[in-house]
């Protein structure tokens, strides 16, 4: 049986529009995914601490206060571990991703079991240039240290700078390269209470598809992101009329499928981040770092 990880404290400070709400009202409002008698049980078990005292449920907060949740050891789902170095140097880590791993904790169910534990085992200030889904494989840039940070990420954002990603989207496109720039912002959600998804009224978004093959229902393309929005290119091939393939939440119009109860972290789509193009930090040398996609998001032979 897989050994539980070490816990985790969660830790607030009450801020100024929090005053006197009690304990349980304000953990209950802030962490909706548990329920308020789920608080109650933690709160009364004694995971939960005020200012280092063992909270009530109905003590009243105070602006500046600590609220700490020392949730204990669990047993994280299994995940593939299986990762490689595709680049290094002091000033920069390019590191392969495979998919269903976790690039940082989250989700209420991952805390070890992430790339970038795995990383900082090597390498301990490592701190992620961007993320991927945790269903999305391939490349992720990490600063190795944190003094690299500022600059690496400066290199990242850089106008010049590519990040290529690879898909299979359903249906066949009618032509072979378009821009798609559907605004991306946050709609409500039930399961989460918000998500980000196609919205007239959100954030400008860029994104530029190449057709590499035509198959069976289906064809293989090539996206080349100019922004960084979440879930980006599932959501622009969603809005194109061309989701991704097994896509179990975005649908037509780059919105969440009817009666969907899905998250973005369920399983089923093929995303593969391939290629990233940009000026190493240190140098200036034009930098190209590639991931090879798994089998099904390669060209065939016969193409």
């Amino acid at each position: 049986m897989p050994a539980p990880n070490g816990g985790h404290r969660h830790l607030d400070q009450v801020g100024a529009a929090d005053r006197d709400r009690t304990v349980i009202t304000y953990l209950a409002s802030r962490y909706p995914l548990a329920s308020e008698g789920e608080w109650l049980r933690r709160i009364e078990s004694g995971e939960v601490m005020l200012d280092e005292h063992p909270a009530a449920a109905g003590e009243r907060l105070i602006p500046g206060q600590r609220l700490a949740w020392n949730r204990p050891p669990w047993i994280e789902p299994e995940v593939p571990l299986a990762t490689a170095i595709l680049y290094e140097d002091q000033d920069l880590l390019a590191v392969a991703k495979p998919s269903g791993l976790p690039t940082l904790p989250g989700g209420g169910e991952f805390l070890e079991h992430t790339l970038l534990t795995l990383v900082r085992r090597r390498h301990p200030e490592a701190n992620p240039m961007h993320r991927l889904g945790r269903c999305t494989s391939g490349l992720v840039l990490f600063a190795p240290v944190a003094a690299a940070g500022k600059l690496l990420q400066a290199a990242f954002q850089a106008p010049g700078t590519r990040k290529v990603y690879r898909a299979l989207c359903s249906g066949h496109p009618s032509i072979d390269a378009f821009e798609i720039t559907a605004p991306i912002g946050e709609v409500p959600y039930a399961p989460l209470g918000f998500l980000h998804a196609a919205d007239p009224q959100g954030r400008p978004s860029i994104s530029r598809v190449s057709v590499l093959e035509r198959r069976e229902g289906a064809s293989l393309v090539d996206v080349e992101i100019l922004t960084g929005r979440p879930h980006q290119i599932r959501i622009h091939m969603a809005w194109a009329g061309h989701p991704l393939v097994g896509d179990p939440l975005y649908g037509p119009g780059g919105i969440p499928l009817p009666e969907t109860s899905a998250v973005p972290g369920d399983p089923g789509y093929l995303l593969h981040a391939h290629r990233l193009e940009l000026a190493h930090p240190h140098t200036g040398e034009r930098l190209l770092i590639s991931c090879q996609p798994p089998p099904a998001l390669r060209i065939s032979k016969r193409s």
